[in-house]
């Protein structure tokens, strides 16, 4: 399984992406713009989240991004 807190920290370069709660908008580590990265590379990954589908309230947080990613994995 990918580890989405590196994935961020390659995006954000900030160590604040591995406090699995912290709302990564607010903190103004994650915008529009690394989202679509985020996703671009977990789609590399085989990893398919489609935004029409899905919490987007759970993109703000590395727990939420996990839960996607642990969902989309399962659906297959």
């Amino acid at each position: 399984m990918v580890n989405i807190a590196d994935i961020l920290f390659e995006l954000c370069e900030d160590d604040k992406v591995y406090e699995k709660d912290i709302d990564l908008v607010d903190a103004g580590l994650l915008d529009s713009y690394s989202i679509i990265e985020l996703l671009s590379f977990l789609e590399d990954e085989g990893i398919m989240i489609q935004l029409t589908r899905i919490d987007r309230s759970k993109l703000r947080t590395v727990r939420g991004i996990e839960e996607l990613v642990e969902e989309a994995s399962r659906a297959g």
